[in-house]
């Protein structure tokens, strides 16, 4: 029988995404909504808190191990804004489009060396609620912010995170290649294979 995890989104696309990667434990990944889980306020002043946070919280209601993430933006100009205020940079229920909008405001007239940006993701692992050490597994994605949007794909800052190595932006790349390079593909094969460990 597989065991039960709790994943602290209500995000489809991650839940799938984890789902697929633990299969092979025999570990079953249902999103917290499930569970009718509330939001819990974000109120962290860094990626770990928040994570902690948020699988705290879904341990906590659930009763079972819980996984988080955390993540967002960095930006040197903007000394590493918009950072863990990633998703409400521009207001507390901003749409990407007015996120982009903003950053790209607060670089206009800067030039390309001074754009430099990295993605950020923490992922936290509870055992249970009261987990004195939590498995924590960090991924980052450097890169640089574009002058305008390019590309469809992704969602958030996507379309402006230019990514020298493949010479377009995040929202240009196919789904696989961004799952390989991404800030969150880096720390869920962190975390795979540190699970590898504890439950072999």
């Amino acid at each position: 029988m597989k065991k039960q995890w709790v994943l602290a989104t209500g995000n489809k696309g991650k839940v799938k995404e984890m789902s697929e990667l633990l299969n092979s434990f025999a570990i079953e990944v249902l999103p917290q909504s499930q569970f009718d889980v509330s939001e819990v306020a974000e109120t962290g002043t860094t990626f770990v808190e928040n994570a902690i946070i948020k699988a705290r919280h879904a341990a906590k209601v659930t009763g079972l191990p819980a996984i988080a993430d955390d993540s967002g933006l960095e930006v040197d100009f903007l000394n590493g804004q918009p950072g863990i205020y990633s998703s409400r940079f521009s207001g507390e229920n901003a749409t990407d489009q007015e996120n982009i909008d903003l950053l790209l405001n607060k670089l206009e007239g800067v030039g390309k060396e001074q754009r430099g940006a990295r993605f950020q993701c923490v992922l936290v692992y509870l055992r249970h609620e009261l987990d004195p050490t939590p498995v924590i597994c960090q991924g980052t994605w450097h890169g640089s912010i574009t002058e305008s949007v390019q590309g469809e794909n992704g969602f958030g800052y996507d379309p402006v995170f230019w990514v020298e190595s493949e010479q377009c932006t995040s929202a240009q790349l196919s789904k696989q290649r961004k799952g390989e390079l991404s800030h969150r593909g880096k720390a869920l094969t962190m975390l795979v294979a540190l699970l590898k460990e504890q439950l072999s």
